[in-house]
C-alpha cells in the first residue's frame, strides 16, 4: 500500500488539529509521552524477543519489585531504551539527526550491557546476519551511513513518511552495529518524526510479522510501501489519541463502544486498525473518544 492522496491530506488535517489543541496543553501532552515510555520499550523489546511483559516493564522503570526472576540484562535494556526514548524528546527540539547522534544513543542502550560495543560501529571482522541476510560488510558501513544521510536530505520529492521509511529500512540494512540496531532503528523513526512537529509512535510486537515483511519486501524488491503503511497507521493513531485527549472526551473501550450504536465489535476494530475512525491503543486495549457523551 502507498500512502494515498486522502491519508496525506487527513494526516495533514489530524496535524493542523494537534497543533491548534496543543496550545496551553503542554503539561497534558507530557503526562500522555510520559505514560507511554513503557508501552514503547515494552514493544521494541519484545520485538527483539525480550521475556518481560508490559506490566514487569513497568515495574522495572518505577523501581518496584518484580515477581519473578529476571535476567540482568532485560532490566538493562528496559531501564537504557527508557533512557533513550525520554532523551530524544528534548534533543530532537534543538538538533538534527546526525552521525554523532547515533552512536551517542547506541551508546546510551548498550552501555552497561555490552560496553565493548556500546557507542560504535562493527569493525573490521564484525559480521552479523538477520535470518539468512548477511548484513553490510564492516568496512562498508562508515559510507553506506553517509549516504542514507545524504538520500534522507537530497529527496524533496517524497512525502515526509516515505523518506523516513527509505531511512529505517536502509539502516537496518545496514545494521551497523553488532547489538541493538533494530531499537535504535525504531528509535530513529521517532527523532525524525519528532524533528517534523509530530509526536512519537509506537510499532507493535504484535504487528511484528508485518514488520519483519517490510525488510522481505526492501530488500527482494527495493520497495518500502509495507513500512510506509506501518509509519502511516502508527502516526495517525498517535495523533488520534493526543487530539481525543486534548478535547477532553470521554475515553471508552472500543468494545463498549461498538454496542453502544450497535455495530459488530469485529468490524469497529477492524475500522480501529485501518485509522478509519479515531481510535487509539493504551496497554494493548482499543480505546476512542465517545462523542455521545458531547451531546
Amino acid at each position: 500500500m502507498s500512502i494515498t492522496s486522502t491519508q496525506k491530506s487527513y494526516i495533514q488535517k489530524l496535524k493542523k488539529t494537534y497543533e491548534n489543541l496543543k496550545i496551553g496543553k503542554e503539561a497534558l501532552l507530557g503526562i500522555i509521552d510520559e505514560v507511554e515510555v513503557a508501552e514503547a520499550v515494552y514493544n521494541s523489546n519484545a520485538i527483539e524477543h525480550s521475556t518481560l511483559s508490559l506490566r514487569e516493564t513497568e515495574k522495572i522503570l518505577l523501581e518496584m519489585e518484580v515477581s519473578r526472576d529476571l535476567s540482568l540484562r532485560e532490566v538493562y535494556e528496559a531501564k537504557n531504551l527508557a533512557r533513550v526514548v525520554n532523551y530524544i524528546k528534548e534533543k530532537s527540539k534543538t538538533e538534527e539527526l546526525t552521525e554523532d547522534i547515533i552512536l551517542l544513543l547506541h551508546q546510551m542502550l548498550i552501555g552497561g550491557i555490552n560496553d565493548e560495543f556500546a557507542g560504535r560501529f562493527r569493525t573490521t571482522g564484525e559480521y552479523v546476519r538477520v535470518g539468512s541476510y548477511i548484513a553490510a560488510a564492516p568496512e562498508k558501513i562508515p559510507s553506506l551511513i553517509k549516504n542514507i544521510f545524504i538520500n534522507y536530505a537530497a529527496n524533496i520529492d517524497d512525502y515526509f513518511i516515505s523518506k523516513i521509511a527509505k531511512f529505517h529500512l536502509s539502516f537496518e540494512s545496514i545494521h551497523p552495529f553488532c547489538d541493538g540496531n533494530g531499537r535504535i532503528g525504531r528509535v530513529l523513526i521517532n527523532y525524525q518524526l519528532l524533528r517534523l512537529g509530530f509526536p512519537a509512535i509506537i510499532i507493535r510486537d504484535k504487528e511484528q510479522a508485518l514488520y519483519h515483511g517490510a525488510f522481505t519486501e526492501f530488500q527482494s524488491k527495493n520497495s518500502s510501501k509495507i513500512m510506509e503503511k506501518i509509519i502511516t497507521l502508527a502516526l495517525m493513531e498517535a495523533l488520534h489519541k493526543r487530539n481525543t485527549y486534548m478535547q477532553g472526551n470521554e475515553i471508552v473501550k472500543l468494545t463498549n463502544y461498538a454496542r453502544s450504536i450497535d455495530k459488530p465489535v469485529s468490524s469497529i476494530i477492524n475500522m480501529a486498525r485501518r485509522q478509519t475512525i479515531p481510535a487509539f491503543r493504551e496497554k494493548g486495549i482499543w480505546k476512542i473518544g465517545n462523542p455521545i457523551s458531547d451531546t
